[in-house]
């Protein structure tokens, strides 16, 4: 009977177990979980369930809002956008020379991208797939490919853009233009374009990073540039990088060498006043002051034995320019403008950018560790 006694008190700590843990249930439960199926609410209840699918239906419409890529799926985005890409020819006349050092002339061909933003023909591009051309393509994709002549109307080297034109009796596809100023980071962006003459190729990533700014040639940067891990490659120039409602927001442009998922687009509310301007008078009227500077830094200030450890160190000034009628020189080290401080070259292109044609700017310099105030009245950017 004592070998039983073990056995007998665990099935009793059982039963109590049991008994307490009934209890305890009954008790909270219906504190976590809902007792009725919907079938077995009460009128009251059906009005509460009411109220709360009303609340779930517009919080789906803000999130669909906030991440327009719900409201079509890619497929339908690229069906939507994808006939107006339209794939760049170019070919150029070169000079090279054989063995013998004898001249001859050759022709390259040359590829990328551009997109129809306007029923009359009008196509925007990237400057350097177009530039220097003899002869222009437009072809548009699809199982007849259409090529037509393109002419060109107006580039600007400054922002890497250009407008051409093709004439065209039948309607053309037209994307639809955006607004990059509402653009988030995060955001679903598609690249379409023709990379290596794989027509109508597209990639898909994001918008990365907002306001960059990248040095384009010397003495000039592009500014406030989109930046987009959706893969763009050599071809992709001047095409277009769509956001998830299928209207362009950017104009595709430039790579970083040797990088993975690091893109540039030229954001089109930017694209759009340099089209406008390009298509009214063929080019793009900008201040200038004609010189080349350097930024001056602590180390190259120690090095050199120079007053401040700031500002644009001028490297050569342009003959005939405007800096060069008003008195600056080689070696000027310019610190102000307007009373702003300049601390790199950058910031003198910036501030040069923000003026107009005509206006005059107070230089504040060091020369010969002396200071000086010098006044440059901008005129406009020579087109070469």
């Amino acid at each position: 009977m004592g070998r039983n006694k073990p056995v007998l008190a665990f099935f009793i700590i059982l039963i109590v177990f049991l008994l307490v843990g009934g209890g305890l249930g009954a008790f909270v439960l219906p504190e976590l979980v809902p007792v009725n199926t919907a079938a077995e609410l009460n009128e009251n209840d059906n009005t509460e369930v009411e109220e709360r699918d009303i609340e779930l239906n517009e919080e789906n419409q803000e999130l669909t809002a906030r991440h327009p890529a719900l409201e079509n799926d890619l497929v339908g985005v690229v069906e939507q956008v994808g006939p107006a890409i339209v794939q760049i020819t170019t070919i150029r006349e070169t000079v090279g020379y054989d063995f013998f050092m004898r001249q001859f002339r050759q022709e390259v061909p040359g590829e990328g991208s551009g997109v129809v933003f306007d029923s009359e023909g009008y196509i925007l591009t990237n400057n350097h797939v177009v530039e220097n051309a003899q002869t222009i393509s437009v072809i548009f994709p699809g199982k007849e490919e259409k090529e037509f002549t393109g002419e060109v109307i107006g580039t600007d080297s400054v922002t890497d853009l250009a407008v051409i034109k093709i004439d065209c009796e039948d309607d053309v596809p037209v994307a639809e233009l955006g607004d990059s100023d509402k653009l988030k980071v995060g955001e679903v962006a598609i690249a379409i374009g023709n990379p290596y003459g794989l027509s109508n190729s597209v990639t898909v990533g994001v918008i990365s990073a907002l306001g960059r700014s990248i040095p384009l040639q010397e003495g000039t940067e592009l500014t406030n540039i989109i930046q987009t891990d959706a893969a763009i490659n050599p071809g992709n120039s001047g095409g277009g990088l769509i956001n998830g409602r299928g209207e362009v927001i950017g104009i595709n442009t430039a790579i970083i060498r040797d990088a993975q998922g690091i893109g540039f687009a030229i954001p089109i509310n930017d694209a759009r006043k340099i089209a406008e301007e390009l298509i009214e008078k063929g080019y793009i009227e900008r201040p200038w002051m004609g010189i080349i500077g350097g930024t001056v830094t602590g180390t190259i200030a120690a090095e050199y034995d120079l007053p401040i450890e700031k500002g644009v160190f001028v490297m050569d000034v342009m003959p005939d320019s405007p800096a060069d009628r008003a008195g600056l020189m080689t070696e000027d080290i310019i610190y102000e403008v307007n009373g702003e401080p300049i601390n790199t070259m950058n910031d003198l292109i910036r501030d040069i950018q923000n003026r107009e044609v005509g206006e005059t700017l107070e230089i504040s310099i060091y020369r010969d560790q002396e200071e000086m105030t010098i006044e440059v009245e901008l005129e406009a950017r020579p087109q070469d």
